[in-house]
């Protein structure tokens, strides 16, 4: 990712949009000021009997110039012949055969044509480049007990922030002190202001609403979720969907194809068919403005930002229409467990124990002794006990920790032993499980604590599935793709998550080697599969899917290497990003299917001398905004 500031990084696609608001204003005064010189010319015309050329040439001069600068500079540019030439090469032609109204007329729809087309461009965008405005300038820094304002960018991991009620939240952190309400709809969706207190983390790009809080900075400005969501949208709008690729690549050839056309028609017509040389330039003319590719080569462009717009908005990032476009293929999708079909860390879900043991002395001592480890079972251990207890802990002493297998240690002159069974005593386990008439063990992670020789109880802990798993899941079902989890855990627990959360199929025992072995097999087999992942193990097996998914809590390799990102790690967004993903598909297609039909009917009319020129414009740039209006209906998803 780039190391430079995010005013720097944000400047030039903050000036483009400047400068495209700029541009469709000036385009559409100029288009409305060239209609206003024709219909004068026209009712010069009917009342005097005379052609007013010089109307129509300042007509032609001010609604063409935009048009025929940026058709001569592509040309120069990128040495190839574009559509904006033919149309200044027919309306030019109209003229010299004395059709100077007809010709009028061209250069007057096309130039407000261009002017709507630049419209629906920027509306499409201006939910992504909004994004910028986002981010605050500068932010209040104490030091010294005194406050400064100073740029974002001198923000440092550790520096001590204040934030005012309305502000916006400068850097990623956690709130020293203070409590508040956050707005992170711009960075999640969620529409609903959270509370956050003390060692609650908050982002950058977010809104503190009622009160005043310190937060202590935990990443530079150029790590922060908000700066690498500003890099992806930008990335974003630089790729392009393989159809716009086609369809650019595809006009090249069709325009050269197209003069080749119109050659052949000033040419052969008088012999063929008898026809006047000034009826033959006259329907040549009109040929070089129905058969151009305006329509065709609208066809995505406004389809795949409206989409890309239309995600961002709902906390899905999508890093180029390509990965959209790849989407709606879809056939599987594999998904990590932990962390991404479960909430990533394990919770207390069952304890059981032996009654004749004081509950609350036993219980604080195992609390004190778990919590001079950082393992995320004694975490969940430690958290439980306090909610059940809200007393304050013991002190433990002579605590030992042996990885993998437990720890032990000494409260009030006794000793405890915490851990699996071959750690605390095994025969006394059985027994245990025996008078407690425990069944099964499989699909949880069981901890044992033993005293004195005899267990005191056991804690089942399990990484709980995700509210939105379940849903999700069967959305995608309903969608005709098939779900499938990779996960290490062994085959009984891999068993329990996949059952609870519903997925087709587990591939369990998967190290990420292995997860891309059986991604490629799922390829093998499904021709076009996603990978749903949140680790720096699932990066392998997401740099060989179709298409990744990245949960937006995960690692920076995870967020690095995925196509789409979900921000809010909410995977009822999957289901919706497929539905978007499909809905542009078949947009993309209707608007090529109806290009190319209004071509062929243009083009027969013409032939059959039943079609005037500016009938012929209207039809053209007519099914020009009607494919655009098409596209951005994806702006409401």
């Amino acid at each position: 990712m780039s190391e430079m500031s995010l005013s720097s990084q944000s400047s030039s696609p903050l000036r483009k949009s400047h400068f495209q608001k700029i541009k469709k204003h000036w385009e559409l005064i100029a288009a409305l000021f060239s209609g206003l010189l024709i219909l004068i010319g026209w009712i010069v015309s009917v009342s005097f009997h005379t052609t007013p050329w010089y109307l129509f040439l300042s007509a032609y001069i001010i609604g063409g110039y935009a048009k025929a600068k940026e058709g001569y500079e592509d040309t120069i540019k990128n040495r190839e012949l574009n559509v904006e030439l033919l149309m200044i090469l027919a309306a030019v032609g109209a003229s010299f055969i004395g059709h100077w109204f007809e010709g009028a007329v061209l250069i007057f729809i096309f130039s407000l044509s261009g002017a709507l087309e630049t419209y629906a461009t920027d509306k499409s965008s201006k939910a992504l480049l909004s994004l910028m405005a986002l981010q605050p300038e500068t932010a209040r820094l104490i030091s010294d007990g005194k406050e400064q304002i100073i740029p974002v960018e001198r923000l440092n991991p550790g520096d001590i922030i204040r934030i005012k009620p309305g502000e916006r939240v400068p850097a990623d952190g956690c709130i020293k002190t203070g409590s508040t309400s956050l707005d992170e709809s711009a960075m999640t969706g969620e529409s609903v202001p959270l509370y956050k207190s003390e060692n609650d983390e908050v982002m950058a790009g977010t809104v503190n609403i009622s009160g005043t809080i310190t937060v202590t900075v935990t990443k530079k400005n150029d790590e922060t979720l908000f700066h690498k969501i500003l890099s992806l949208v930008q990335n974003a709008q630089s790729e392009k969907a393989p159809s716009q690729v086609f369809i650019e690549q595809f006009e090249r050839h069709y325009v050269k194809i197209v003069l080749a056309c119109v050659a052949l028609m000033i040419i052969l017509p008088p012999f063929l068919f008898n026809w006047s040389w000034s009826n033959t330039i006259y329907r040549a003319m009109v040929l070089l403005v129905v058969a151009s590719p305006c329509a065709l080569v609208a066809s995505t462009t406004p389809a795949v930002l409206s989409a890309i717009a239309f995600g961002a908005r709902k906390g899905i990032l999508i890093k180029g229409g390509v990965h959209l476009e790849q989407l709606s293929h879809i056939k599987a999708i594999a998904f990590d467990k932990t962390g991404t079909l479960t909430n990533g860390h394990p919770e207390v879900i069952q304890l059981v124990q032996n009654r004749s043991l004081e509950d609350t002395e036993w219980l604080l001592a195992v609390a004190a002794i778990e919590n001079e480890s950082t393992h995320p079972l004694s975490e969940a251990i430690v958290q439980f006990v306090k909610e059940q207890t809200h007393c304050p802990l013991p002190e433990a002493s002579h605590v030992e920790t042996k990885p993998g297998l437990g720890v032990e240690g000494v409260v009030n002159n006794k000793r405890y032993i915490i851990g699996k069974p071959g750690y605390v005593n095994e025969e006394a386990v059985k027994q245990f499980i025996k008078e407690q008439r425990i069944e099964q063990l499989d699909g949880k992670t069981h901890v044992f604590v033993e005293c004195h020789g005899h267990i005191a109880g056991m804690f089942s802990l399990k990484d709980k599935i995700r509210s939105t798993s379940q849903s999700a899941i069967h959305q995608l079902q309903q969608l005709g793709i098939e779900t499938i989890m990779l996960t290490g855990d062994n085959q009984e627990t891999a068993k329990a998550i996949a059952k609870e959360a519903g997925v087709s199929q587990f591939i369990a025992d998967c190290l990420p080697e292995n997860k891309v072995n059986e991604l490629k097999k799922l390829q093998r087999r499904f021709k076009s599969v996603a990978m749903v992942g949140d680790g720096i193990n699932d990066t392998p097996a997401m740099a060989a899917s179709t298409v990744s998914i990245a949960m937006g809590g995960g690692t920076d390799a995870a967020l690095e290497t995925s196509d789409i990102v979900l921000v809010k790690n909410d995977l009822l967004r999957i289901a919706e990003i497929v539905r978007l993903s499909k809905k542009m598909d078949r947009i993309i297609k209707q608007n090529m299917i109806f290009a190319i039909a209004m071509i062929l009917v243009l083009i027969a009319g013409n032939f059959f001398q039943i079609l005037s020129l500016p009938i012929g414009v209207i039809g053209h740039e007519g099914s020009t905004i009607l494919v655009i209006l098409n596209g951005l209906r994806l702006l409401k998803g």
